[in-house]
Order: C-alpha cells, then sequence, then structure tokens
C-alpha cells in the first residue's frame, strides 16, 4: 500500500475512533457524580483512616469543569475500548484476506477484555498506593489536594494498566499481519520481563515489593502465551509455505534442511563403513 493510502487509512480511523470516544464522553458526562465520588473515595478512606482529613479541592473557576470533561474522557476511553482497540487492528492489518480478517473479532474479543481487566487490576491496588501516600499527614491535620493532581493521578494509573494488558495482543497482531517473526519476540523475552517489573515498579508508587510483583507478573504472563500464539502461528506459516513450494520465514528452504539431513546422516555412518 502506498504511503499516501496508509496516511489516508490511518486519517479513517482516527476519525472513526474519535466519534466513539465522543459518544462514549457523553455517556461519562451523565454519569460523573458518582464516578467522581469513586475516584476520592480512596483518598477519604485513607486519611479516616489515619484520624486526618483530606479533600479534593479544585483551585481555579474552571477546574470543576475542567476535570469533567477529563472523568468525562477517562469514561469514554474505557467504555469504548473494544471500538477503539477494532479500529486499531483494522489499521494494523489492511492487506488481510477475507479469511485472516475475522481474526478481528478474535483480536477485540481478547484486546477488550484484557483491557478492561488491567484497568481493574490497577482499580484495585489503588487504595493501597493512596494510603501509603496519605501516611505523611499529621494527626489532625489536613490535607488540601489539588483535583487536577489527584485525578490525573488516578486515570493514567487505570489507563497504563490497561494499555499494558492489551500489548501482548497486539504483538499477536502484528505477527499475524507478517511485520514481526515469533523469533524476534522470543529473542527480547529477558528485555520484556525487565520493561515489565520496571513498568509495574514505576506505576505503583508503594514502598512494598509485593505491590510490584502482583502487578508485574500477569503482564509477564500474558507476554508468554502470546509468545506461544505467535511461535505456532509461525509453524503453521511455515508448513504451508513449504507445502507450496516458497521458503520458510527465515528464508529458508525445505530442500536445504533435507541436503543437510542427509549429510549429517552420511558422516556419522562413515566410520561404521569403514
Amino acid at each position: 500500500m502506498p504511503l499516501r493510502e496508509h496516511l489516508r487509512e490511518l486519517r479513517k480511523r482516527l476519525f472513526l475512533a474519535a466519534c466513539g470516544l465522543v459518544v462514549g464522553a457523553v455517556a461519562g458526562w451523565l454519569v460523573f457524580d458518582p464516578v467522581f465520588h469513586a475516584l476520592q473515595e480512596p483518598l477519604l478512606n485513607a486519611a479516616a483512616e489515619r484520624g486526618a482529613t483530606a479533600s479534593v479541592n479544585f483551585g481555579g473557576l474552571a477546574t470543576a469543569f475542567d476535570m469533567r470533561i477529563k472523568i468525562s474522557l477517562f469514561l469514554g476511553a474505557i467504555l469504548t475500548s473494544p471500538w477503539w482497540l477494532f479500529q486499531l487492528w483494522a489499521f494494523v492489518t489492511p492487506g488481510l484476506t477475507r479469511r485472516e480478517r475475522g481474526y478481528a473479532i478474535g483480536f477485540v474479543g481478547a484486546a477488550a477484555p484484557l483491557f478492561l481487566a488491567g484497568s481493574y487490576l490497577a482499580w484495585t491496588t489503588m487504595p493501597t498506593a493512596v494510603r501509603v501516600l496519605t501516611d505523611f499527614i499529621p494527626q489532625e491535620a489536613t490535607n488540601l489536594v489539588d483535583a487536577q493532581t489527584y485525578l490525573s493521578f488516578v486515570m493514567r494509573f487505570v489507563l497504563a494498566f490497561g494499555v499494558a494488558f492489551v500489548l501482548p495482543v497486539i504483538m499477536v497482531a502484528v505477527n499475524l499481519a507478517g511485520l514481526v517473526r515469533a523469533s524476534t519476540w522470543a529473542k527480547g523475552w529477558r528485555w520484556a520481563v525487565l520493561l515489565a517489573f520496571v513498568f509495574a515498579a514505576v506505576m505503583t508508587p508503594t514502598p512494598d515489593a509485593i505491590t510490584m510483583v502482583v502487578m508485574a507478573l500477569p503482564i509477564c504472563a500474558l507476554y508468554f502465551i502470546a509468545l506461544g500464539i505467535c511461535l505456532l502461528n509461525d509453524r503453521r506459516v511455515n508448513k504451508a509455505r513449504v507445502a507450496a513450494g516458497l521458503p520458510r520465514l527465515d528464508g529458508t528452504m525445505a530442500d536445504e534442511d533435507d541436503d543437510a539431513a542427509g549429510a549429517a546422516t552420511a558422516s556419522a555412518d562413515e566410520p561404521g563403513r569403514a
């Protein structure tokens, strides 16, 4: 596909994803009050446990309106995740056959629940992170937390883990599209594990290692599951290419392997003949 066609396809997919996000943001706007209460509840509960007082402070005249828009977009991104994930798949794999495009159902069917699972896991660990950060509030003191800072932290935390859980599905998608082979993913597994733990350490502002491990292990497990699927897909593609008389994905031919195997067998039998 020419570069101009790629750019046109990208513009189309971004426009469709943005339209879905706007629709989700409208729904998020309507449920702003209960969601805002749920977002600030970890802060209020953590402060109450220590006998301190904390509250979300809107320091500017337009801050409340700005935060309502941000939270609406945050909810829109979560509610419409199947839609914009489908647009991502449609852009990555525009040249596949009709049968291969049917994988879009499996892609969205796997990516959307994983995105929601990552977001939920982050949300369940949020009270622990907030409790650690509020431990520094002196007794009987009041902490006026800036609404922009606190709610932006919560939303970034939840969305970051949702996206991290989707990355293994994107690994499989680009492998099915023939852009990256499984051997490439396999060579970088050490870096993938390291990055998973670094990501978990940075995104979980708690001093204990248990929370970091709990957040990093699911990401590592999803990586290796995706790697296994890529290996199976490459094996299937290699069999199909050999049957069609084409070279394998690594550029070798089946005849070359047969000749090498025959030469190795002959050299092994040579001493016995002597």
